[in-house]
């Protein structure tokens, strides 16, 4: 399987995994609702929905929506090109898997925001079960999505000691945030990246790996060395 084939597929994968997550919790579930994986108390489907950005981070009413959704669809854009330009200099294969990962995260969200609250009525505590493509038509508009959480994970969930400064007695629970595929491979492409790829962040730009020169640099130095002769 050639680089390219690769990128391609961990992308669609991600994309169809998340998506296909997301409708079968948005249709089926009850907004609030859940269970857990199995039988685990620390390890729950969860359904709630949020306005912002990953983890369930909110970012400045509908203006900020409109712009969180821009600015998204531009940095795909960005990370589209960066990507192309490492599977062109043949780059390693993880840091494009890599790379990959970020970009499925970023569509599947971007995926939300653009088109649910067009094509799904809005889900509510108690308000019953979402519906696809409903006769009234959807919640929102175009952008204005609320992207579809469901994975949490209470790993601690206890009351603290009161001899503990300035929380004692307080409730304590980690990991508080609900989030969905799509967040966990921008997590985990990132990650990959710091921990194994970090020269990519010094280098500055990917590097070419089959020549250090370009053609128009020895070309230069050659009428140089000439000139000196001369």
């Amino acid at each position: 399987m050639n680089k390219s084939t690769a990128s391609l597929l961990t992308i669609l994968v991600i994309l169809i995994l998340d998506q296909a997550l997301k409708v079968y919790i948005k249709t089926s579930i009850h907004y609030g609702d859940g269970f857990n994986i199995l039988g685990l108390d620390w390890a729950r489907i969860h359904f709630v929905e949020n306005e912002g950005m990953a983890f369930g981070l909110s970012f400045g009413g509908a203006a900020g929506k409109y712009a969180l959704s821009i600015f998204r669809i531009i940095m795909v854009g960005v990370l589209i090109y960066i990507l192309r330009t490492l599977i062109k200099n043949n780059e390693s294969r993880g840091l494009i898997v890599a790379f990959s990962m970020i970009i499925a995260g970023a569509l599947g969200n971007i995926v939300d925001s653009m088109f649910y609250g067009l094509i799904f009525s809005e889900s509510t505590f108690h308000g019953g079960l979402a519906t696809m493509f409903p006769p009234e038509g959807g919640y929102g508009s175009f952008l204005t999505g609320k992207v579809v959480d469901m994975l949490y994970f209470p790993m601690i969930d206890t009351f603290l000691p009161e001899w503990v400064p300035l929380w004692g007695g307080k409730h304590f629970e980690f990991f508080r945030p609900v989030f969905n595929i799509a967040d966990s491979a921008i997590t985990v492409g990132v990650t990959v990246i710091l921990l194994f790829h970090r020269r990519f962040f010094s280098s500055g730009k990917p590097e070419d790996k089959n020549s250090s020169q370009t053609p128009d640099t020895d070309a230069q130095e050659e009428g140089e060395n000439a000139v000196t002769a001369g």
